[in-house]
């Protein structure tokens, strides 16, 4: 739990350090957001919210640059699939509903936001519940190719939809993604990130959950160089209720960044955050940071978040950072846990002792590390690709199974 502290006075000697740098927010709530890509510098890594992240491998994406698009060919493809009750369409910058939810708070989203000109628009009207999941399947077309999105997702009320975005290829690429879920509708996100090796992806996800509504994001990153992922909730009235799933599984190289905010600012709501991963490889990285604030007047609320983490192999690392603020002692529940750690051996023993090879044995702890927040997600098309995808992975080190 993160202490706020209001000492005007004190100056912290670090703050001198490079120009740029900058004290922390006391609140996570007062980090700068902005349309104005020139209202946030070009990362230095000493920022607090960037820490983490190697941005020296990041600057294309931090460039105040349009999509490249070489003789009509774009770097990355869009490809939208929806039934017939869904209305597809674009809105410009400062067309409503666009920008009503989803403001920048960092470079990479102001970059995204001010070099789409046609954001595309998903509208689900009011009282529909979708038989189909709606598809928004991104295809890069290139390492190094810079490519802008901006998706805005309006739910109306009482509807319910499933909404899966799947990221292919290789790009440099910003995106946004803007969800309006209207009061008493249920919407599901799925944003899948399986690009290739060579991909670098910065992302800011904005949901804004209408009174008695239930919203489920889901992010799945298995691919991509560097995939930076912000994913962040707050409610439009009393009731509504969140859930944040993350699973993500490094390899060697490969830098995988979640973050998630959930702004409790109505009474009566509430909000799980749970994300797992697993790492190997040398300079295996990932990094989870979970913040949590409960304002004054989110009375009889309930939160919890969560953040496990697994590492195969030396040479890897996981960094997990949960924080929360309290402003009000009348809340149902508030808490949170994260751990990091290694196979446990006891596990191992157990199984070999009853046959069970070394490789299989291992094989066996890690679906059996990822088999709740599996059963969480409920999607049975994203746990059948995250399933062989994880499936994949093992193989990396432990060899394929007789049966592949």
């Amino acid at each position: 739990m993160s202490l706020l502290v209001d000492d005007k006075t004190h100056q912290d000697p670090q703050a001198q350090i490079g120009g740029d740098h900058r004290i922390p927010d006391q609140s996570r709530a007062a980090r700068t957001r902005s349309f104005d890509v020139d209202a946030f510098g070009v990362p230095t890594g000493r920022e607090e919210e960037w820490r983490f992240t190697p941005v020296d491998r990041l600057a294309g994406l931090f460039s105040d640059t349009a999509t490249d698009d070489r003789a009509g060919d774009a770097a990355a493809e869009f490809a939208v699939r929806a039934s017939e009750e869904v209305s597809v369409a674009t809105l410009a910058p400062g067309q409503a509903p666009r920008g009503t939810v989803l403001v920048p708070e960092d470079r990479g989203a102001a970059v995204a936001s001010a070099n789409t000109p046609e954001a595309l628009h998903l509208a689900i009207a009011a009282d529909a519940e979708l038989a189909q999941p709606v598809r928004v399947d991104v295809a890069g077309r290139g390492a190094g190719r810079r490519s802008n999105a901006h998706v805005v997702l309006e739910a109306g009320a009482h509807s319910k939809a499933l909404v899966i975005l799947d990221h292919t290829g290789a790009a440099d690429h910003t995106g946004n993604l803007e969800v309006l879920v209207g009061d008493g509708a249920d919407v599901t996100v799925v944003s899948l990130q399986r690009w290739d090796d060579e991909a670098l992806h910065l992302a800011q996800h904005e949901a804004l959950v209408g009174r008695d509504a239930k919203y489920k994001h889901i992010a799945v990153s298995i691919g991509g160089g560097i995939v930076r992922m912000n994913s962040n909730v707050r409610y439009a009235g009393p009731g509504g209720d969140a859930t944040l799933l993350g699973v993500y599984f490094a390899d060697a190289g490969q830098h995988l960044e979640h973050r998630s905010f959930v702004d409790h600012n109505a009474p009566r709501c509430t909000s799980l955050v749970t994300y797992k991963g697993a790492l190997q490889g040398d300079t295996a990285r990932t990094v989870w940071v979970g913040d949590v604030l409960i304002r004054a007047e989110a009375e009889g609320i309930d939160t919890y978040e969560l953040n496990r983490n697994l590492v195969l192999t030396d040479g890897a690392r996981a960094d997990s950072v949960p924080n929360l603020e309290i402003e009000t002692g009348d809340i149902a529940g508030a808490g949170h846990a994260s751990s990091t750690g290694r196979f446990d051996d006891e596990q191992l023993f157990y199984l070999m002792s009853r046959g069970i090879t070394e490789d299989e044995a291992r094989r066996l702890v890690v679906r059996g590390f990822f088999a709740d927040i599996v059963a969480k997600i409920g999607v049975p098309e994203v746990v059948e690709t995250l399933m062989t995808a994880i499936e994949e992975e093992l193989s990396l080190t432990m060899g394929r199974t007789p049966a592949a």
